[in-house]
């Protein structure tokens, strides 16, 4: 992810010299911060989500606040704050306006409530797919490289695990198209089983 990291240097030592010479010398020492840090971060929306949730901050000033408060110039958006804005062309650009003003990178969006990619129901699973289209086509749009899902259903592991292979084929197959990554996470459910999920994405192919 793009962002930055933090490090620290903590030294212990002896020393001759009396106090208040000691006092004098470290009125003179500055603290030496590397150029290049050898890591990046980004910030997800949702560790603002109350602020977001009471109306204290705006989604289109997520950037702006994550970098003049933070210091980190990437984020990761919840497209729980803008449901209803992944086709909206006009907030997109100015979505993607004031990253750029701001010297941020749009890294991924985060989607949910979008249906069960593991539902059993093959049409219910058809349409939660297709639900997800438009977040990969927005997140093409602002310049990120991934959307992150969930692969909820319900059922037994193995009725879930090949619903959800199912899913995540045929949302990948778009994605690539688009030109963008699918990032699955381990969110509840079977997913919190990293061997369930790491089976199911394997046999995405």
């Amino acid at each position: 992810m793009a962002g930055y990291g933090l490090t620290t240097s903590v030294g212990f030592g002896c020393s001759t010299k009396s106090t208040s010479e000691e006092t004098r010398d470290s009125t003179n020492t500055v603290m030496q911060t590397p150029k290049d840090i050898f890591f990046k971060i980004s910030l997800a929306e949702w560790s603002l989500h109350r602020m977001l949730q009471d109306k204290k901050l705006d989604h289109l000033d997520f950037p702006a606040k994550a970098k003049n408060d933070f210091g980190i110039s990437a984020v990761e958006y919840v497209n729980q704050f803008f449901f209803d804005k992944a086709k909206d062309s006009a907030y997109l650009t100015e979505l993607k306006k004031r990253c750029d003003d701001n010297g941020v990178t749009s890294v991924l969006i985060m989607c949910d409530n979008e249906g069960g990619m593991a539902d059993t129901d093959a049409k219910n699973r058809k349409q939660a797919v297709e639900n997800h289209y438009k977040w990969a086509d927005a997140a093409k749009f602002l310049g990120c490289h991934s959307i992150r899902v969930n692969c909820f259903g319900e059922g037994t592991r193995e009725e879930v695990a090949k619903a959800g292979t199912d899913g995540l084929h045929q949302l990948s197959e778009y994605a690539q198209q688009v030109g963008v990554n699918v990032i699955v996470e381990n969110h509840g459910g079977y997913s919190s089983d990293g061997q369930w999920l790491s089976k199911v994405i394997t046999d995405v192919g």
